[in-house]
C-alpha cells in the first residue's frame, strides 16, 4: 500500500519536468526536462518490478537508465556542435 502511494507520488513528480519542457521554449532546458522525465520513468520502472517481483522488468529499468540517457547526451553533443558551426 505505501509503495502503490509512492508509485502515485512519482508520477505527479513527472509531471512538473513535463510542464517545464511545455512551458520553455529554450532547447535546452526541453532537453533536460525530458532527460529528468526519463530518469523518473526508469526508477519507477524499477519500483513496479520491485512491486510485482519481476526481475526482468527491472532489468528493463537498468537498461533506460544507462542507455537512455546516454542518447540525450549525444544528441546534446550535436547540438553543440552545430551551435559552433
Amino acid at each position: 500500500m505505501i509503495l502503490n502511494l509512492v508509485l502515485f507520488a512519482m508520477i505527479a513528480a513527472m509531471l512538473i519536468p513535463i510542464y517545464q519542457a511545455w512551458k520553455d521554449e529554450d532547447i535546452w532546458q526541453t532537453m533536460l526536462a525530458l532527460s529528468s522525465v526519463s530518469t523518473k520513468a526508469a526508477v519507477m520502472i524499477l519500483l513496479v518490478s520491485v512491486l510485482r517481483d519481476d526481475w526482468m522488468i527491472g532489468v528493463v529499468g537498468v537498461i533506460i537508465l544507462t542507455v537512455g540517457n546516454a542518447g540525450f547526451m549525444l544528441l546534446a553533443h550535436i547540438l553543440k556542435q552545430l551551435g559552433d558551426a
